[in-house]
Order: structure tokens, then C-alpha cells, then sequence
């Protein structure tokens, strides 16, 4: 699990630097839109349950560099006042809005062997 999370921080650097390169004179608005699209895509975090909370937060201060490189914040600058100005979700919303529309899929799936195995509780979410 640990190479999984690894993967998705060398990911997001790699794309977050890609967007700065090739988007960097852009309006906040477009930029906020290309960070949601390239940047907040953690499909699979719903399914991170066996991981060192070390790599979560190097993850954690991933997102919250990129944030600010590709935005032209300073490090100095709060990331509170940051996210709610751009309209952007904090780390923990992102993990949470993940495991809940995990679970609401996983619930309302009409698959017998997911239906089954949600009965037996053992992928209780």
C-alpha cells in the first residue's frame, strides 16, 4: 500500500509541474479548474486501509505544496485562507468525499457477490 501512495505523490508533483510550466499565465479561475481536473483525481484513496500514516501525511503535504507552487503561493501563506479563496477542498475532505461515495456505491450495488459480500459485513465501510 505504501508503493500505491508513493506513486500518487510522484503523480501529483509530476502533473502539478506540467500545469505550472504549461499554464502559468493563466486566470485563478482556469487554473482552479485545471488543478481540480489533474491534480484531486484520488480515485482509489477510498480503498487505502493499510498504510503508515507517515506516507498519508507526506501525501497530505504533497497536496498542500502543490497547491501553493501551482498557484504562486508563498510557504509562508495559510492554507486555510488559501483553500477557501480558490474554492478547493482540504486533504481530509478529499479522503472523506472518497470513502463516502465509496460506500454509498458499494451499498447500492446490484451485483450478488458484492450484494453478498456486503451482507456478510466483510467489507464493511
Amino acid at each position: 500500500m505504501t508503493t500505491v501512495i508513493f506513486n500518487e505523490i510522484t503523480n501529483m508533483f509530476i502533473r502539478t509541474n506540467i500545469l505550472t510550466r504549461k499554464f502559468n499565465k493563466c486566470t485563478v479561475a482556469v487554473k482552479t479548474v485545471l488543478f481540480r481536473l489533474y491534480c484531486i483525481c484520488l480515485y482509489d484513496a477510498a480503498l487505502w486501509s493499510n498504510f503508515h500514516v507517515g506516507m498519508l501525511n507526506k501525501l497530505r503535504s504533497c497536496y498542500n505544496r502543490c497547491i501553493k507552487i501551482f498557484f504562486g503561493f508563498s510557504q509562508r501563506d495559510s492554507l486555510t485562507n488559501i483553500l477557501f479563496n480558490l474554492g478547493l477542498p482540504s486533504f481530509e475532505t478529499l479522503l472523506t468525499n472518497a470513502a463516502v461515495s465509496f460506500a454509498r456505491l458499494w451499498s447500492s450495488c446490484t451485483n450478488r457477490i458484492v450484494m453478498h459480500l456486503c451482507q456478510l459485513s466483510l467489507f464493511s465501510v
